[in-house]
């Protein structure tokens, strides 16, 4: 069957205040006074059951962060850093004697994979170390959307 491409809805219109990733649902959603701008489909880590535990487990966290900073040239077509350890995760590990991991990010594809045209395809389930994927396009929208100090809420 050969693959079609479904009309795209138009890119968010202004600034999002607020950022709530649903884990059940593979859904990422912009919102702006209580209202959702738009809504994007995403991969989560590999293992995405259950709150990130330890550097290595492949799990998305899950809890109220914020989006601190973002890179431009990373390994994948943007990036934006989730505030990921909190106080609270730090403790978790602690108490578990294990490094807590980081570096979660919100990002596109990676930049060496070469047919982007065929994304959708080739990466339709969680494949990350514990970031959260979306493809370029949407990617692109959500970096113009989403101003550093923005929180994002991961839910279950």
């Amino acid at each position: 069957m050969p693959w079609v491409r479904s009309a795209r809805a138009a890119p968010p219109n202004g600034k999002a205040d607020w950022v709530l990733v649903i884990k059940s649902i593979r859904n990422l959603q912009l919102y702006r006074a209580g209202n959702i701008l738009k809504t994007y489909a995403c991969a989560l880590g590999k293992h995405p059951e259950g709150p990130k535990l330890r550097i290595g487990d492949g799990r998305t966290p899950e809890g109220v962060y914020t989006i601190d900073s973002r890179l431009a040239d990373s390994a994948y077509f943007l990036a934006l850093h989730v505030s990921y350890p909190d106080a609270a995760d730090m403790r978790r590990a602690a108490a578990a004697g294990v490094n807590p991991g980081g570096k979660i990010f919100i990002h596109g594809l990676p930049n060496h994979y070469k047919d982007r045209a065929a994304a959708i395809v080739a990466f339709p389930y969680d494949w990350t170390d514990g970031c959260i994927s979306v493809d370029d396009i949407s990617m692109q929208e959500i970096w113009n959307a989403v101003d550093d100090g923005t929180p994002i809420e991961i839910r279950p």
